[in-house]
């Protein structure tokens, strides 16, 4: 099954058990995303990543640069353990990590949770990669993705305790976002899409690995 099969079919089953007005409001406030220009200011294919030093769920450090001197780098930023979309998407991830790595690519997946959150959440998902903790969504706004969540909507998602989660009352999210980047810096895919129930499919990020591992061979 796919991950967007996944992902249709849990939105379904959301549709069917919500409350009218909690789906109406979670609607506006997709249009409203839209319409702030947030997508305009994500940083797109072409653009130079932004260097990175982020704690991981077991209490190591990661540097994005660092990878980079290895093989081209998978980034996907996501909510929060406490989403379902989100962990849909780990666990895709997870499947397509020997792929991944046969092109010598490293993945990350980042979140504003605090690293004991992470760990909760690489657990929950038996994730054998990389899961950071990006405290305050600072490495977020350095790709254009930040943004906070508007009042309409806080008392709906308070009851997932985010500051708790965070470490902050911020109310501040990223977009799920995923990102390939080459050995150069420079982001070869970038996938950005303010209705946070989409996400990219693994297929296309083994196909732009390929792609960049031709690149590299000629």
């Amino acid at each position: 099954m796919s991950l967007k099969t996944e992902l249709e079919q849990f939105r379904a089953e959301f549709i069917g058990k919500a409350a009218p007005e909690t789906w109406a409001a979670m609607t506006r406030a997709d249009l409203d995303l839209a319409a702030s220009g947030i997508l305009e200011k994500a940083l797109k294919a072409g653009d130079l990543a932004p260097d990175f030093t982020l704690a991981d769920a077991r209490g190591g450090e990661v540097c994005l640069s660092t990878l980079l001197a290895k093989g081209p780098v998978v980034l996907s930023f996501y909510r929060g353990g406490w989403c379902p979309y989100c962990n849909l998407e780990l666990r895709a991830l997870q499947k397509a990590l020997p792929d991944f790595l046969r092109l010598g690519a490293s993945l990350l997946a980042i979140s504003p949770q605090i690293p004991d959150e992470s760990l909760t959440t690489a657990e929950k998902n038996e994730l054998a990669y990389a899961v950071l903790s990006d405290t305050g969504s600072k490495t977020a706004q350095a790709f254009g993705i930040a943004f906070e969540l508007p009042d309409e909507l806080r008392p709906i998602y308070a009851r997932h305790a985010l500051a708790d989660k965070n470490g902050d009352d911020n109310w501040r999210l990223p977009i799920p976002a995923t990102y390939v980047i080459g050995e150069d810096g420079v982001i070869a895919l970038a996938f950005v899409d303010v209705d946070y129930r989409n996400r990219l499919e693994p297929a296309e990020i083994v196909a732009t690995l390929q792609a960049l591992a031709i690149k590299q061979a000629v």
